[in-house]
C-alpha cells in the first residue's frame, strides 16, 4: 500500500511482504486449530537441531481439557510428524526436544512429544542447500563482523544468516 501527501497515518509507503500479510491471517488460524503458533514452525529446525529438522514438522499441541476456567494450568502435548524409520532415532532425544520447546516458549508448555509417522516435505531443507554462496570479499567481510563475538553458537548463526543475505544478493 502506498499514500499520498494526504495519506492516512498507519500506512505504510512502499511493497509490503507476502509473509507478513500471510502471517496475519494464518496466525489466528494455526492458534485456534493447532494450538500453536507460526513462529514454532519457522524455529522447528532450529529447536529440534540437525538433522531432525529436515525430516520432523510439529503439527499441533494437544492440551488437556479443563473443566473450568479455575482449573490450574496443564502442559500439553506436542504432535510431531515424523518421515518412517527415522522416527526411532528422533525418539531418543524426545526429552531434549522438550527441554528445547519449553524454552523456546519460556515457561514449560509441553508435557511430552508424540510421535505422528508420516511423509514430512523437504521443501524447506531444499531451498536451504540450494542458496548461492557468497564471493570471497563477502565471505572475509562476514567474518570480520562477527570476529568478535565470543558466543561460538551466535557467532555460527550469524555467519548462516550473513552467508544467506551476501549470497542471495550476487
Amino acid at each position: 500500500m502506498t499514500t499520498g501527501e494526504g495519506g492516512s497515518k498507519g500506512r505504510r509507503r512502499g511493497a509490503v511482504a507476502v509473509s507478513e500479510l500471510a502471517g496475519k491471517v494464518l496466525e489466528p488460524v494455526i492458534a485456534r486449530r493447532a494450538g500453536m503458533n507460526l513462529d514454532l514452525v519457522a524455529a522447528w529446525p532450529d529447536i529440534v537441531g540437525a538433522p531432525h529438522g529436515d525430516y520432523t514438522r510439529p503439527e499441533k499441541i494437544v492440551w488437556p481439557r479443563r473443566a473450568h476456567e479455575d482449573d490450574p494450568f496443564e502442559p500439553g502435548a506436542l504432535v510431531v510428524a515424523c518421515d518412517g524409520a527415522r522416527a526411532v532415532l528422533f525418539q531418543h532425544e524426545l526429552d531434549q526436544c522438550v527441554e528445547r520447546v519449553n524454552a523456546f516458549f519460556g515457561f514449560r508448555a509441553i508435557a511430552r512429544i508424540r510421535i505422528v509417522q508420516k511423509p514430512v516435505t523437504r521443501h524447506a531443507a531444499q531451498v536451504r542447500r540450494q542458496a548461492p554462496q557468497p564471493g570471497p570479499k563477502a565471505q572475509a567481510r562476514i567474518e570480520s563482523i562477527v570476529a568478535g563475538i565470543e558466543d561460538e553458537e551466535l557467532r555460527k548463526r550469524l555467519e548462516r544468516l550473513g552467508r544467506g543475505v551476501f549470497g542471495a544478493s550476487r
